[in-house]
């Protein structure tokens, strides 16, 4: 006898959303602590995206129950990322994809035997009218306000999730609620750096409300810890473990692009009736695009807003793998153009 013995099958996980910000980390990460993935796409672009990353590629989406089969068989673990996040469209369109699509996930995870479905929620979700909140538990309750369908329709697919939790013997399910998530290559970015570049950018309350954030990493961090700790049926707030400033920390953000905007600022109360109004006008004229601000935005960076990740740290065992100061660095490239000031 040789005395080896057989190295344990890989275990293999479902991603769903691959392709995106959050789902690229992911992969990485899954791949890199010895699980085997597959990860769903719309696109040829996607798949061959997700391929490269080294996930086996299934063609499909959320609405497509048949393609979700397909992916969950022999799965034990569905990380389920995707979302449709925008920051305007019509609730209908939020719900159609985040809510009913998390449903389909769900249902199909348990015809597969799924073991657990570990879903990227938002620390959105307990947000109500426009006010300041500080120290956020899970103990507070979700709300579902008009002018948030994003934060909306992923208050209405945690329910769907958690409710789900011991439906079918063995299955169980887990939602890790984010704040402001960031980190290299996020898309966000880009689309800051050009409204400060065109000098659309104001300061809203002079940026002062306090602030939590997630670096993509330890948010991957805590979905996998979430595969296999917490008894299931539970929400977990995660974060970067030190709160900041929405300017403090922009101004860095956007600093590693060689950006820094201009004092200017804006009052929350005339934002948030511009806002409105802008709304209105989009509706009524049915006009394409985002308005330039909106009050799903204003809620969630309009106010202070920070979390207690207690539960986590105490359930799952998580603890912020990068802090706040490694991931700036990392956001930097080497050859960076030092900052400057942009009208």
């Amino acid at each position: 006898m040789s005395g080896n013995s057989p190295r344990p099958t890989p275990r293999l996980a479902l991603v769903t959303g691959g392709s995106g910000f959050v789902g690229k980390h992911l992969i990485h990460r899954l791949l890199s602590v010895g699980w085997r993935v597959r990860a769903l796409g719309r696109s040829p672009e996607a798949l061959a995206g997700v391929r490269n990353l080294g996930a086996e590629p299934i063609a499909g989406d959320l609405l497509d129950r048949t393609s979700l089969t397909t992916a969950m068989d022999g799965v034990e673990v569905v990380f389920h990322v995707a979302a449709h996040f925008k920051l305007w469209g019509p609730m209908s369109e939020f719900r159609r994809i985040n809510v009913d699509g998390t449903r389909n996930v769900i249902e199909e995870a348990e015809r597969a035997g799924v073991r657990r479905v570990v879903y990227v929620s938002a620390a959105a979700v307990v947000m109500g009218r426009p006010e300041a909140m500080h120290g956020a538990t899970e103990s507070l309750p979700l709300h579902k306000m008009t002018f948030a369908p994003y934060a909306t329709s992923k208050a209405e697919a945690e329910e769907v999730l958690l409710a789900a939790n011991g439906r079918c013997a063995g299955f169980s399910t887990v939602a890790i609620r984010p704040p402001f998530i960031w980190g290299p290559d996020m898309p966000a970015l880009d689309h800051m750096v050009e409204t400060v570049r065109k000098g659309q950018f104001q300061w809203v309350s002079g940026g002062r409300q306090a602030l939590s954030t997630c670096h993509v990493d330890n948010l991957c961090h805590a979905l996998i810890l979430g595969a296999d700790r917490g008894s299931g049926g539970e929400a977990f707030f995660v974060s970067d473990g030190e709160d900041t400033t929405l300017k403090s920390f922009l101004t860095r953000l956007l600093g590693s692009r060689g950006v820094i905007p201009k004092d200017r600022n804006v009052p929350f109360g005339l934002a948030w009736a511009l806002a409105g109004l802008m709304g209105a006008v989009w509706r009524a004229f049915r006009r394409k695009g985002e308005p330039p601000i909106t009050r799903q935005m204003l809620r969630l960076i309009g106010k202070g807003f920070t979390i207690d990740i207690s539960r986590a740290r105490l359930e799952l065992g998580y603890a912020p793998l990068i802090s706040p100061a490694d991931g700036m660095r990392r956001m930097r490239p080497d050859d960076a153009l030092a900052a400057v000031a942009v009208d």
